[in-house]
């Protein structure tokens, strides 16, 4: 119970870990999350499709159950360090089937376990954590890689949702635990130190490779170096820019020969020369990497005052949001293997619903 970062699975019908249970349920500073009746009337109703519960019923169904089924015994407990907090779950099939039942018909019972199957690579937890965490609750992944080496600061609040308790906590630490509360059964393998020369082979590979990378990261070496890798094992890559909700897909796995960023960058010569030449290329990089000409006018406005009145590209919390999401819509569509192309499509909200002399 030391490792205030890890889940802490018990089963009570294990003596030694029924032990360890009551250990925990002994400490006075320990919060007790016990639901279970209400998930296993939510199962009935799962399994009953057809009837209609009245609630009176419904407890006089769960009660039959329960009169064959010692309650505190029943299903599983998770133990939250960080949280001081003992859950009681239903058992991972069961919580599954409970968790995703209102994804049915949007998301095939094919499809969902197809996606428990895939593994997804996130660099960057800025834009990246919204991406994470939507992919979570759709539960589009049986593994989630996430490297960020950055720790929660205050001028990230306008766009990534936390809590001021955190500042100071690694963004990695952060997107596991919030996960590990939306459903404890899944698996994140952090990178606290980000994406080096050293552990780059690893993100990529170890467990197997990566079905999907979604790269959201600041560093240009990072975003070259990374898209260098998935085009050599035929990784599709996703980024979102949160500016004019563009989104970007490089579909490596079906045009191996495909030129990284869409031959955006061929002007500054091949991968290796670009990378030899990167510090006095950068500024020309982010230029062409986000296609200028397409940039919003006060995306651009901002680009001219990096350096003078700003330190970063400014992102709203609203287009992070909403790129989040696109971005798990889409990687669950390509693992799912339907035909989305490589390309850049934008989804401008601030073409709709204006005026005709405020276009």
């Amino acid at each position: 119970m030391k490792d205030q970062t890890e889940l802490l699975f018990l089963d009570p019908h294990n003596p030694c870990e029924m032990r360890n249970l009551e250990k925990i349920k002994s400490d006075p500073q320990i919060t007790i999350v016990d639901q279970i009746q209400s998930q296993v009337a939510e199962l009935i109703k799962l399994q009953n499709p057809s009837l209609k519960f009245s609630p009176q019923k419904l407890n006089t169904e769960v009660e039959r159950f329960f009169k064959k089924t010692e309650a505190e015994t029943y299903g599983v407990w998770v133990y939250y360090p960080w949280r001081k907090a003992l859950v009681h779950l239903l058992q991972e099939k069961d919580f599954i089937a409970v968790r995703t039942v209102r994804n049915k018909y949007k998301i095939t019972q094919e499809e969902q376990d197809l996606l428990a199957t895939k593994k997804i690579g996130i660099i960057g937890l800025s834009v990246g954590q919204s991406v994470a965490i939507s992919l979570a609750m759709e539960r589009s992944f049986g593994e989630l890689r996430i490297a960020d080496f950055d720790t929660l600061e205050l001028g990230n609040m306008n766009r990534l949702r936390n809590s001021v308790t955190n500042l100071g906590v690694p963004k990695t630490t952060l997107v596991k635990r919030e996960i590990a509360e939306i459903d404890p059964f899944l698996k994140v393998t952090v990178f606290e130190e980000g994406i080096t020369d050293q552990n780059l082979d690893k993100f990529f590979t170890k467990g197997g490779n990566l079905d999907l990378l979604i790269e959201e990261c600041d560093s240009i070496e990072v975003k070259l170096k990374a898209r260098i890798k998935a085009k050599e094992l035929r990784i599709p890559v996703m980024m979102d820019t949160s500016d004019r909700g563009m989104m970007d897909i490089e579909r490596f796995d079906l045009e191996e020969n495909r030129p990284i960023f869409h031959g955006f960058l061929k002007e500054f010569g091949n991968e290796i020369e670009i990378l030899k030449n990167l510090g006095e290329l950068t500024p020309s990089l982010i230029m062409a990497i986000l296609d200028y000409k397409n940039i919003s006018d006060r995306g651009k406005y901002s680009l001219s005052e990096l350096g003078k009145t700003i330190t970063n590209w400014p992102q709203l919390g609203t287009s992070v949001i909403m790129g989040g999401a696109m971005c798990a819509h889409f990687a669950r569509n390509i693992l799912c293997g339907y035909n989305i192309k490589s390309g850049r499509e934008y989804v401008d909200l601030d073409k709709f619903f204006r005026k005709a002399d405020e276009s």
